[in-house]
């Protein structure tokens, strides 16, 4: 499923590198997150919390922030690390993050290898789910 074109080694250091300034003062879990936009620009991210711990951002929040500010487009690659450098998954609110900016083709760097978002994120949940309802059609329950 690897892209040879897509330099995972970057991301994976670029993602080292950015978990080193997360700021992580209470949980002591830093996390950092690098992506590959389709024109080529790579993105990062780092969690930050918060004494109030409801509002902390993900390293993913992060990066789609990132992303959107600096011309948007969509991701093809992801990866996501721990303080020891290790791929670690997105949780579920992050991939729902990354699957509306990468969507289905997204190639995420998972523990067990190089995985579509479509894998990481079945039966997701998009706008195609809202444009029926918008519209007043759809099956009621």
């Amino acid at each position: 499923m690897a892209d040879p074109l897509i330099d995972w080694e970057a991301l994976h250091r670029a993602a080292v590198q950015v978990a080193g300034r997360a700021y992580a003062p209470y949980s002591h879990f830093p996390v950092g997150a690098a992506g590959l936009a389709a024109d080529g620009r790579l993105v990062v991210g780092c969690n930050v919390e918060n004494a109030a711990y409801g509002v902390d951002l993900c390293a993913e929040c992060g990066l789609i922030s990132s992303l959107v500010a600096g011309g948007g487009g969509p991701l093809v690659a992801f990866c996501c690390v721990d303080r020891a450098g290790e791929i670690i998954m997105p949780c579920g609110r992050c991939r729902q993050l990354l699957w509306e900016h990468g969507g289905p083709q997204l190639r995420v760097e998972t523990p067990l290898g190089v995985q579509l978002m479509s894998e990481v994120l079945p039966q997701a949940f998009d706008a195609g789910a809202l444009a029926p309802r918008a519209a007043g059609e759809g099956a009621s329950r």
